[in-house]
């Protein structure tokens, strides 16, 4: 299956305005979803491993602030210690079973970022990120909400990832997902270690709750 683009001498500029509009059975490759994602440049999209789109809605401007805390924080740490390459949430990643995912915040070591090709960084970049952040909106039972996020994180920990970390802010608790088995949880917590494979690394949750 090519995806139709269409011609520049017809496009409007209304067209961007437009919703997006796809059969509820349409099944995409990666291929054909980077096609989609070039065409809709206004849409907030992800794509499952079985090839179903899902439509992303916009973070709320309190969940936004607070993902912006975050990346501030990882990308301190990145620039303290080296070695690390971090990642915002509008940055796609191809996983090893398909999927085409974009965690609100995440680390990538720097030796896989270099071992890819200039082609490959430009695009999804094909690997798991090392460490994923996923930040849970409130009152949000869609993509965002924290049902479908959980399945994400089991996801990431399937796919390789080394570290997983749900951010609950209604709840003041985190839900930490290791490389294997069974998540745990900790309540109130105002700040966060990670594992020796991220030393150094910690987030200062109050600052995130606050912002």
């Amino acid at each position: 299956m090519t995806l139709s683009t269409t011609s520049a001498t017809t496009t409007s500029p209304f067209d961007a305005l437009a919703p997006l509009r796809l059969p509820a059975e349409l099944r995409l490759t990666p291929e054909q979803f980077e096609q989609v994602c070039e065409e809709n440049r206004e849409a907030v999209l992800e794509l499952a491993a079985d090839g179903r789109l899902i439509a992303m809605t916009p973070t709320g401007s309190e969940t936004s602030s607070r993902n912006s805390e975050l990346v501030f924080q990882l990308k301190c740490f990145a620039r303290a210690s080296g070695g690390w390459k971090v990642f915002e949430s509008s940055g796609g990643f191809l996983l090893p079973d398909g999927s085409v995912v974009s965690p609100d915040a995440s680390l990538v070591h720097l030796n896989r970022w270099r071992a890819l090709t200039p082609e490959q960084q430009r695009r999804f970049a094909p690997l798991c990120p090392d460490l994923v952040v996923e930040l849970a909106s409130p009152g949000d039972d869609g993509p965002r909400g924290l049902s479908a996020l959980r399945k994400k994180m089991a996801a990431y920990q399937a796919n390789g990832a080394r570290l997983g970390w749900l951010l609950l802010p209604d709840e003041r608790a985190v839900e930490i997902w290791p490389a294997s088995g069974q998540p745990q949880r900790i309540e109130y917590a105002q700040e966060l270690a990670a594992s020796t494979e991220f030393p150094g690394l910690r987030l200062k949750l109050a600052e995130i709750w606050a912002a």
